[in-house]
């Protein structure tokens, strides 16, 4: 097979017209030709930190998503899987991901649970991380969020560390706000990338240091604006990734969304390219081509290069997709599951105030950090502590789904529901039902959908209901992505309402 076109030599800086032939999975040749089709060809983007869970699709669907904007490629850990299955949950992942033609590249969890204080429905021992660690399907040490284990020598955050290193493989970080000596030591235990930064001057407190940075842009946490003058000055230190890429987010666009808006701000094409295409491979020492002769054939073609329209995306040499259109087919997927929770009654969720004022957690749009509030408690006629509708402090239920317990109840700010409650399984890490609401009968109901479901995302109104199963670990579906897409925006839009 050969594709002619105006060929993007991302190391060498320089567009040229040429001829690409494939063999088989590789590039045989590559050659400068004349009258080449109008098209650019480069390498395939690839996400440098990626939950798929979080997509609420089993890979082999995300990848059927993913390859319609020019992904080839995810560094993808499964702790969200891992917090409820364990070890299982992880091969599960690598398995669905093997059926379908589409380079996943997963981590081995290294925070399952996440911290001590979480009830998550599994754990993930030093050895059973040096167990996946030695699967070929796993390149990494997936992001260490214990940082004050790193900092005060927590020895089995130690332990974990140390296996990664006597393997070869790369330890991702995850440590936001960290700086000054703190983060210098927490670079020099090994760890060699972090997400999670959200100032510029947090950034570079690391690059300082080595280490490389991921700008995220998913569909919670946004860190773009924030970071991207820094692909300026450090083009070779630099990544794209999304974290989190909720399945209607990801019909419209992934990692070729950070391309466009980095080049709209004016920042050099082979800059933004290395970011989206090449500075992840290296890191990971993925088996990735980046368009060079004897590489794997996992390249793409797009119409110009100021809208960056993926014409065809290929991967092993095959044509995954064409023209906004997937050539990956839905597989057979099977549903594994965690989850042992009978349903709840409404008198669980009653709290009684205990004084004039309560803490109130302010989540801020755009943001994983919180602040924490203090407000005047509105109660019923009994006492009980209710939402407080009119200054937007509404009650806020967590529900243990692996075991029978209490629910834990708090109130939380800036969700500005007027009306009903919204439900979800999918609640990092350890992935217990979370519920927000104006009153305890929406909440309820909103709970036990998801309870019924065994997994899901609910929103309750005053007129009508929405549920969208999640069967698989109760925090993803095997159905087809573009429908579970399609009924995530039913709930969404309906929450908006």
């Amino acid at each position: 097979m050969k594709i002619s076109g105006h060929i993007i030599d991302i190391r060498s800086k320089r567009i040229f017209d040429g001829q690409v032939t494939i063999s088989g999975k590789y590039i045989t040749s590559i050659e400068e030709v004349e009258n080449v089709d109008d098209q650019y060809i480069l390498p395939g983007f690839v996400d440098s930190h990626v939950h798929i869970e979080s997509s609420m699709l089993v890979p082999s669907e995300f990848a059927r998503l993913a390859v319609v904007h020019g992904t080839v490629s995810t560094v993808s850990d499964p702790h969200e899987i891992g917090n409820v299955l364990g070890v299982s949950g992880v091969e599960y992942m690598i398995d669905n991901g093997n059926k379908v033609n589409f380079k996943f590249n997963f981590g081995a969890p290294s925070c399952v649970p996440a911290t001590s204080f979480e009830t998550a429905g599994a754990q993930i021992t030093p050895a059973q991380v040096e167990y996946l660690l030695q699967k070929p399907e796993v390149k990494y040490l997936a992001e260490m969020m214990n940082w004050p284990g790193v900092l005060y020598e927590d020895p089995v955050v130690y332990e974990k560390l140390n296996i990664a290193k006597n393997l070869g493989k790369p330890i991702d970080g995850h440590a936001p706000g960290l700086r000054g000596e703190q983060a210098e030591n927490y670079i020099k235990a090994g760890i060699s990338t972090d997400h999670e930064c959200f100032t510029k001057e947090e950034a570079l407190d690391k690059l300082k240091h080595g280490m490389k940075i991921a700008i995220r842009e998913g569909s919670a946490a946004k860190n773009f604006e924030a970071l991207i003058d820094l692909l300026n000055d450090y083009p070779e230190m630099i990544m794209f990734c999304s974290d989190d890429k909720h399945p209607d987010n990801l019909v419209e666009g992934h990692i070729n969304q950070l391309v466009l808006r980095a080049l709209a701000k004016g920042i050099d094409l082979f800059k933004v390219l290395n970011a989206a295409c090449i500075n992840p491979v290296e890191h990971y020492k993925l088996d990735v081509g980046t368009l060079r002769v004897g590489d794997f054939a996992d390249f793409i073609t797009v119409n110009k290069l100021h809208d960056f329209d993926i014409l065809a995306t290929y991967i092993n040499g095959e044509k995954v997709a064409e023209n906004g259109t997937s050539n990956i087919e839905t597989v057979n997927n099977e549903i594994i599951n965690n989850f042992n929770r009978e349903p709840i009654v409404i008198d669980d969720i009653k709290v009684r105030a205990t004084a004039e004022t309560i803490n109130v957690i302010e989540a801020m749009d755009g943001q994983l950090i919180t602040n924490c509030l203090k407000f005047t408690a509105k109660t019923d006629d009994e006492g009980f502590a209710i939402s407080d509708v009119e200054n937007d402090v509404l009650k806020m239920v967590v529900v243990n789904r692996y075991a029978p317990a209490a629910p834990s109840i708090a109130f939380i700010k800036n969700f500005n529901l007027k009306e009903g409650a919204l439900a979800s399984c999918v609640g990092h890490d350890s992935h217990n039902i979370i519920a927000v609401g104006v009153d305890d009968q929406s909440i309820f109901e909103a709970i036990n959908l998801i309870v019924e479901a065994k997994g899901g995302v609910s929103a309750v109104s005053n007129s009508e209901t929405q549920l969208l199963p999640l069967p698989v670990a109760g925090i993803m579906s095997a159905d087809d992505g573009y429908e579970v897409a399609s009924n995530y925006s039913k709930i969404d839009a309906l929450s908006k309402q």
